[in-house]
């Protein structure tokens, strides 16, 4: 067969010819090119794609970094929306988009800018200097060489400068900034009339029929999502702790063996005459010092008792000098070679000679000496007690922990073999979905958000567990879940209750409580509102039923709420006085502005709000220089991002 195909090759190309070129015209080239399956793209900068795969490569760094960031907290149902996919998607583009800015413009490094960039990093220097071993270790570290890591910086430097000229003069106008402390620091005097719903509710009435038409009209509202009740165990120190007895003559053996814990090592009480001594000092200078020293310490051997005196007239130590050189209370290990080895090698009361230290001359002289002690058994007993227990529990929660994860897989169905065989309580809790733990009156009995595990089960962790397919639909064990080194859970679904919206009878209290809300604010709000049209047609009187004066301004608020301070501090100046009304929560406040001041900032403040404008002011430049490319390189969005951005796998469909 082979030797038919070598002999008549020719043949056999023009037969292939044949059966190929007429497909060409049934399905199209077009066709060809969809059977290969082109990487799908997602953008395209002046015509370079953005693929699935960078976008995906890059969707998988940024939830790494989110977990490695938030750890046990992190939910990715938080982290992992459209909008943080579209941010993800806007930020390949920039990086490409000024990627080719660069190109185009041939931005370039040179070697000096990449060299001082490369020792400016800290993690490559030692002491404060640039350290090329350390430099090779980092990168070998991560996986690179220099030169890759080189290359890499010197582009993005290169990328950088199609912004920098923007980012340098970024600045926001001296009159923005003088605009805005202004209104930062001004200061009002107000008073305020509060109209409050709650002495409007008794004035207000609903019905059952106003009930039953809220309920019909707002499902949407009362809809209770989909919940499940969960079994689960919980492995921590209290649970490994339980039932463990420490019998005496361990406690008698750990005491023995630790005794240096719980004793005090001797102190010494000192004082000290200095006679400084700097480093580099001359042989006369040297000379000099060593004899007045001598000179003072024969002074304080023939009569200690006049030692602090001699401390206060002479000590050159401005600490110790107006104390009569007392030290305090000193431990082993406090003081360095010479000076230590003195004071701990004198009687009490006894003067040292002179001793050298790198700070200068000294005398010294010790005042009190207080010996070393051992606490009694009776006396750290608890202490010892607890410490044998937590080793024991340690052991024994490492060893509960491998017959846990065990004994759950083994037994997917159930975890009551598990609490039999680790002692451990089949706890029940309800009311438990996807973005956290339903209100107690939701979940009814067992409720989770009530009960003493609320924390643990309200971890995005346990509620991603509850809710993967294995647990959730086919009632199976988790797998151990470790929210912290001393903590562990599994858990299992006993039962799921689908998203539902409750009986009118079980919720009726709650509209009803809403509804005379509602109105009762509505009440408030018209009382509030006839008022003020009344107060505004006669400014100059001041009404009564107001509170004292309050100064405030939007940097001290005061008790204002951020709704009544915006209504006082958006008031015009003139005339005074002038009246605004806002609703706060359920009531109806009216604001009387009786005075107007100019405030004042610290230059220190007034600069930290420059730099923070300038700040803004250079995003906000960078941005709209980032609009001007995109038209200009023509960026596209295109029609396969969709499904990226909702977070549709590409292999659907």
């Amino acid at each position: 067969m082979f030797e038919l195909l070598r002999n008549h090759r020719r043949w056999m190309q023009f037969i292939l010819l044949i059966l190929i070129v007429p497909s060409f015209f049934l399905v199209g080239i077009q066709g060809y090119e969809s059977f290969i399956r082109r990487e799908p793209e997602l953008a395209t900068v002046a015509g370079q794609p953005i693929t699935r795969s960078e976008f995906d490569m890059a969707h998988r760094n940024q939830l790494e970094q989110f977990r490695q960031r938030l750890g046990s907290q992190f939910d990715p149902a938080l982290v992992d929306t459209p909008a943080m996919r579209e941010q993800l998607l806007n930020q390949l583009i920039d990086q490409r988009l000024l990627a080719q800015v660069a190109i185009d413009n041939r931005f370039s490094v040179s070697d000096g800018t990449l060299r001082n960039t490369i020792a400016a990093i800290p993690q490559v220097q030692d002491n404060g200097r640039f350290s090329p071993e350390r430099y090779r270790q980092v990168l070998a570290a991560q996986g690179m060489t220099p030169t890759s890591f080189e290359a890499g910086l010197r582009r993005d430097l290169a990328v950088g400068r199609v912004l920098e000229p923007i980012n340098q003069s970024a600045g926001a106008p001296d009159a923005v900034v003088a605009s805005l402390e202004s209104a930062l620091t001004q200061q009002r005097t107000v008073q305020l009339r509060r109209f409050a719903a709650a002495d409007y509710r008794a004035q207000v009435s609903v019905s059952p029929e106003d009930i039953q038409t809220w309920y019909d009209g707002n499902k949407q509202q009362l809809t209770v999502p989909e919940q499940v009740t969960a079994q689960y165990l919980v492995l921590d120190e209290a649970a490994a702790t339980q039932g463990v007895q420490v019998k005496e003559e361990d406690i008698a053996s750990y005491y023995e063996q630790n005794k240096n814990r719980f004793g005090q090592p001797e102190r010494r009480r000192a004082s000290h005459i200095m006679i400084e001594l700097p480093a580099g000092a001359s042989e006369d200078a040297r000379k000099a010092a060593h004899a007045k020293a001598e000179a003072l310490a024969k002074q304080a051997a023939a009569d200690p008792a006049q030692f602090a005196e001699l401390a206060r007239a002479n000590s050159q130590d401005a600490g110790s000098a107006g104390k009569g050189g007392d030290l305090g209370w000193l431990a082993p290990g406090m003081l360095a070679g010479p000076l230590e080895k003195s004071v701990f090698g004198l009687a009490k009361d006894q003067v040292s000679g002179v001793v050298e230290s790198p700070s200068g001359l000294h005398i010294v002289k010790v005042t009190e000496i207080q010996p070393a002690a051992i606490k009694p058994l009776a006396e750290v007993r608890d202490e010892i007690t607890a410490e044998i227990r937590k080793q024991i529990a340690a052991t024994r929660f490492s060893e509960m922990a491998t017959k846990l994860t065990e004994i759950v897989y083994d037994q997917r169905d159930s975890l009551q073999p598990a609490a039999d065989a680790l002692g451990l309580k089949l706890r029940t809790a309800s009311g438990i979905t996807r973005e956290g733990l339903l209100p107690a009156d939701q979940a009814g009995a067992d409720a989770a958000a009530s009960g003493p595990d609320a924390q643990l089960l309200d971890n995005p962790r346990v509620r991603q567990a509850l809710f993967s397919p294995d647990v959730l639909r086919d009632k199976q064990n988790s797998g151990v879940i470790e929210l912290s080194p001393d903590t562990m859970l599994a858990v299992r679904v006993a039962q799921v209750q689908p998203e539902h919206v409750p009986p009118l009878d079980k919720v009726s209290a709650n509209i009803r409580e809403r509804l005379l809300d509602e109105r009762a604010a509505e009440a408030a709000r018209k009382a509030g509102t006839a008022a003020l049209d009344g107060w505004k047609a006669d400014p100059a009187t001041l009404p009564e039923g107001f509170g004292a004066s309050a100064v405030v301004s939007r940097q001290q608020p005061g008790q204002l709420s951020q709704d009544v301070l915006n209504a006082a501090m958006r008031l015009p100046a003139e005339p005074l006085p002038a009246y605004a009304g806002v609703n706060d929560g359920n009531d109806y406040v009216v604001v009387r502005l009786d005075k107007v001041e100019a405030g004042a900032s610290e230059a220190s403040a007034r600069d930290l709000l420059a730099r923070q404008l300038g700040a803004a002011w250079g995003q906000a430049e960078d941005a709209a220089v980032l609009k001007v490319l995109r038209e200009q390189y023509q960026v596209k969005i295109l029609p396969e991002a969709a499904s990226a951005l909702q977070g549709q796998d590409q292999s659907a469909g």
